[in-house]
């Protein structure tokens, strides 16, 4: 950690305990001034403390990194996340193992995963200029609105029509996205460092239903047909209801996600298996009768 560098902490609020874990953190690690603290819910960090922060700490779930992302990612800021959550594909580390195993993160040399990202822009018909751009590095989703029915969503890639889903909805997911939402839709999973993207319709009716793998510099762009209510989501958040003959744009970001890593990349296949609660052991075979 460079000298005088600051160190971010964020927390989820109403876990037992976490104020404690965190203000414990900050005196065994004697950090005095040098860091601040926020509530995930409330990330109004400054441009200055921003730029002045080598790494940020979080304590909660995937959620709560979701949101740090967020606020890191322009600063090219890695992160490092204490798991208090249920899955926890992100984080890094356990609550027993943070007091012990922090100091080697912020004054050794940890590997930084790098991690790409979408942005998403949001053009009405005739605007000239987006109405909303959001950056997200799980995925974003076109979805259906209050009203239960299918929607029918136009889909081209690099300005080529693929097909119009007749569908609840449709994720273009990251590799890191790979494993949320797209993946209870059906689709694979991605390596989390890739620069690939994955096109996933949700629940599609009569259709093409199989998940595409595209190149990171595609261009998707989904519009939904007529006056059919639809929603905007990014990594989970909901960002802005669709009117009619509104245009999303999907690309990848300019920012990259970083998270600090002491286990090689092939680490990730062991904590693939253990988030989905699933035996990474070999099965032996039975005996032959």
């Amino acid at each position: 950690m460079p000298s005088g560098a600051l160190v971010g902490f964020v927390y989820k609020p109403n876990v037992p305990g976490v104020t404690d874990l965190i203000n414990s953190l900050v005196k065994s690690l004697k950090l005095g001034g040098n860091c601040w603290i926020a509530d995930s819910s409330k990330l109004d960090i400054g441009t200055d403390t921003m730029a002045s922060t080598s790494t940020i700490i979080t304590a909660g779930g995937d959620g709560t990194i979701l949101r740090v992302v967020r606020l890191a990612a322009p600063y090219s800021v890695p992160i490092l996340g204490i798991n208090l959550g249920r899955v926890g594909f992100m984080a890094e580390l356990t609550v027993d193992e943070a007091a012990r195993e922090i100091p080697g993160y912020l004054h050794g040399s940890p590997r930084v995963e790098k991690r790409m990202m979408l942005q998403a822009s949001v053009t009405s018909p005739g605007a000239a200029e987006p109405r909303l751009v959001v950056h997200a590095l799980n995925d974003v989703v076109v979805t259906r609105g209050a009203e239960v029915r299918l929607l029918d969503i136009e889909t081209r890639i690099d300005d080529v029509l693929l097909i119009t889903y007749r569908a609840d909805g449709v994720i273009v997911a990251t590799p890191t996205g790979s494993t949320g939402y797209a993946l209870s839709a059906g689709g694979p999973v991605l390596y989390p460092e890739a620069m690939e993207m994955l096109l996933q319709p949700v629940a599609a009716h009569m259709s093409f239903q199989t998940g595409i793998i595209i190149p990171a510099d595609s261009v998707v762009e989904l519009r939904v047909d007529g006056d059919q209510e639809a929603v905007l989501t990014a990594d989970g958040f909901t960002d802005t209801s669709l009117g009619p003959g509104d245009k999303v744009v999907v690309e990848r970001s300019p920012h990259m996600a970083r998270f600090l890593r002491r286990a090689p990349p092939s680490g990730f296949y062991a904590t693939l298996t253990e988030g989905l609660g699933v035996s990474g052991r070999q099965v032996p075979h039975a005996p032959t009768l």
